[in-house]
């Protein structure tokens, strides 16, 4: 969508809705594009430590293999 920039100042609450909702807003000036108004991706953050619990099971690494055994140790 193009929207004067004079328009825009009117229908300022009605462009954002429109931005968050997914549309590119294009303001112009004199009829040439000179901004455009586009949402912010907001990125889902999740703590590091912990984020993968449950996820995954560790193997044991001392077990089956004598030589990774003797490196840690433990007897396979």
């Amino acid at each position: 969508m193009k929207i004067a920039i004079a328009e825009a100042k009117a229908q300022f609450a009605e462009i954002i809705r429109r931005a968050e909702a997914g549309e590119d807003i294009e303001l112009t000036r004199y009829g040439r594009a000179v901004a455009r108004v586009v949402a912010v991706e907001v990125s889902v953050t999740r703590p590091l430590v912990g984020a993968l619990a449950g996820k995954f099971v560790v193997p044991d690494m001392n077990s089956g293999d004598v030589e990774v055994a003797a490196m840690f140790g433990t007897d396979a």
